[in-house]
């Protein structure tokens, strides 16, 4: 017993097993065998290394946007001129990332609460019971007083008076000279796996060049200066076009790095997209055209409040950043060589699927890949050596 157990202990050490193989000189094979090995070979080159890098790991970018709106603009509406500066047209503030610029507005003054006739087409009336009192409407201004007014046809009703008429969208847009407003935009971001920090600001953009650029694809595409009409432009909107009713444009800043090379190579590359359609939508009949909110700029009068209500038509801009940094990693790397190795074994597979199922001499390529052998061929194998240990004794 013991002899056993130090032989198989012995065997399982310092013996090495082999798989047993078989050259099979057939062209057919051989040629499909080639050219499975030639595809995986084409797959792990092209597709893995080439294309997606598998060599590389890759790190999302942490961002940081300011933005500053510059310009001024000029409206006449009923002989009255205005001057408009960024603290007027640009809303919110505080420079975010995500803002809107007034193009078109309409202006309701003198606004106070009381009773007043509603819109006509809001709360149309014939008769007092038309005019349900408390009740309001979702689209109307106000609360029904349970009055119909003769005057207008329409119901009366509690609301800042008079009501706001936006029926008629100023057309021309009060503010075409929005178009030549400027955008700076300022960005940063960070790899933090790969501690690399950059601004927008690359090598070359310095305070004289910001103060002449404007950013142009081909001549200055690294410019943090835009000019808001080129913005609208390469959104595939027109100017006029999306001014009257307002719209919305995505700024996309794509950081797409290699990081094998120079970290100067990284830089920011900007698309410009309409987000809610573009110029070249036709569908008039579409629902919520355009971008557009309301607010107010409060005051007292003969110790009586009052406001000034403003629908503002604007284009809504929203930067976006996409980052995204890739360098060489020694596990990656060996990971995607490692499962290129295994995936040449489909030629293997493939080949002696066709050799033993599918060829004429499939029988005798199984009598030379495969040894067949029965419990009674293996007993009478043993007395044999049995018989010739016992001789030689």
């Amino acid at each position: 017993m013991k002899r056993n157990l130090t032989e198989a202990l012995s065997d399982f050490l310092f013996e090495y097993e082999t798989p047993r193989q078989v050259l099979v000189k057939n062209k057919q094979v051989g040629i499909v065998c080639r050219l499975i090995q030639l595809f995986v070979l084409a797959y792990i080159i092209g597709w893995v290394f080439i294309y997606e890098k598998g060599y590389q790991v890759s790190d999302t970018a942490i961002s940081s946007v300011l933005t500053k709106m510059k310009g001024v603009g000029y409206t006449k509406v009923n002989d009255t001129e205005r001057v408009w500066d960024v603290s007027d047209y640009v809303f919110p503030e505080q420079g975010d990332s995500s803002f809107v610029v007034m193009t078109n507005y309409i202006l309701t003054l003198g606004q106070k609460q009381g009773k007043c006739p509603s819109l006509p087409g809001r709360h149309n009336c014939t008769s007092d019971k038309d005019c349900k009192e408390g009740e309001h409407k979702r689209t109307g201004h106000g609360k029904m007083t349970g009055k119909c007014l003769d005057e207008t046809k329409t119901c009366e009703i509690f609301a800042w008076c008079p009501v706001e008429n936006d029926h008629v969208i100023p057309d021309p847009p009060a503010m075409m000279s929005a178009e030549n407003y400027t955008l700076f935009i300022k960005n940063s971001i960070t790899f933090p796996q790969f501690r690399v920090v950059r601004s927008n600001l690359v090598e070359g953009v310095d305070s004289n060049y910001i103060r002449q650029c404007v950013y142009d694809k081909i001549s200055d595409p690294f410019c943090p200066i835009f000019r808001l009409g080129d913005i609208v432009t390469m959104s595939g909107f027109t100017f006029p076009q999306i001014a009257i009713q307002g719209g919305a444009i995505g700024i996309l800043i794509d950081w797409t790095c290699d990081l094998d090379w120079h970290v100067r190579h990284c830089r920011p590359v900007y698309n410009f997209h309409g987000l809610y359609g573009n110029g070249l939508d036709a569908d008039e009949t579409k629902a919520s055209v355009g971008y557009n909110f309301r607010y107010a700029k409060y005051y007292m009068e003969d110790s009586e409040e009052k406001r000034t209500l403003t629908k503002v038509f604007g284009i809504r801009i929203d930067i976006l950043v996409r980052g995204l940094a890739r360098k060489f990693d020694i596990i990656p790397t060996l990971t995607a060589i490692g499962s290129g190795v295994g995936i040449f074994g489909v030629a293997t597979v493939v080949c002696d699927l066709v050799l033993l199922h599918l060829l004429h001499q499939k029988d005798f390529y199984k009598n030379m890949k495969f040894k067949y052998t029965t419990m009674k061929e293996e007993v009478s194998v043993m007395q044999n050596e049995m018989e010739k240990n016992s001789a030689k004794e």
